[in-house]
């Protein structure tokens, strides 16, 4: 599961990032981005790709009303294919959902530690997406909102949590954001964990927790574990066009 995450890049280094052109108003730094919260994905339509906003927790377009989207903001890889919520999106409407970082919190006693994960070298994680277009029935509004897909968790993470965000590498960017890609067989490869040495996690502040909390000292390295840092590393967010 991925139930938070940051999103401190700006949108000048993402669009670079991903040779896309900006159609959202860069909101600044955010490093605790919670569900229903808009979040920035990269979209590709007639050949172009696009860095804009989307409402996180997926409404398909049947939905009643946009309190589904509460519940749906992961696709397990599993069954993306298969389910009604995500099918269609998972066929033809797939993006990447740039993070800094995703949290997840491991059991101390009592208490629930957090922990934030990064890439090793760097770079932001392109999280494999799905999005959906939702029309309210009363206003006739249309909300785009996103999913992001899951997968088992590989050994850095398992002794956090049994799932992970689906990491796409660059090499596999276009092909996920292809809309004319309707081979499901080679988009359901590219749904596993990423390897073990591209991620690492240290412990963050359990003001993470309450998601009225942001700033950057939500990310500063915790010490844990009878006064020992399970983490000594300073961040490295340094950004190569």
């Amino acid at each position: 599961m991925c139930g938070r995450f940051g999103a401190e890049r700006e949108y000048v280094q993402l669009a670079l990032r991903y040779q896309a052109v900006v159609k959202a108003i860069d909101p600044g730094p955010r490093y605790n981005v919670a569900p229903t919260d808009p979040v920035p994905v990269v979209v590709a339509h007639e050949g172009e790709r696009y860095l804009t906003h989307h409402r996180w927790g997926l409404v398909p377009h049947w939905a009643k009303d946009l309190s589904i989207g509460a519940r749906m903001i992961n696709a397990r890889a599993e069954s993306v294919g298969t389910l009604p919520a995500f099918r269609e999106s998972f066929a033809t409407r797939r993006c990447i959902i740039p993070a800094t970082r995703f949290y997840e919190w491991q059991r101390v006693g009592n208490a629930k530690q957090p922990y934030a994960i990064l890439r090793s070298d760097g770079f932001p994680m392109s999280f494999a997406g799905l999005w959906a277009s939702w029309s309210d029935p009363r206003t006739r509004e249309r909300v785009l909102s996103c999913a992001i897909v899951t997968t088992t968790a590989n050994a850095m993470m398992a002794p956090l949590h049994d799932r992970m965000p689906v990491i796409l590498e660059d090499d596999a960017l276009g092909m996920w954001l292809d809309p004319s890609l309707t081979d499901t067989s080679a988009l359901l490869q590219m749904l596993v964990p990423c390897a073990d040495d591209v991620l690492f996690a240290y412990a963050v502040s359990p003001r993470v927790n309450d998601v009225r909390n942001d700033g950057p000292d939500l990310v500063a390295p915790l010490a844990v574990a009878q006064g020992e840092a399970h983490a000594t590393v300073t961040e490295q967010l340094s950004f190569e066009g």
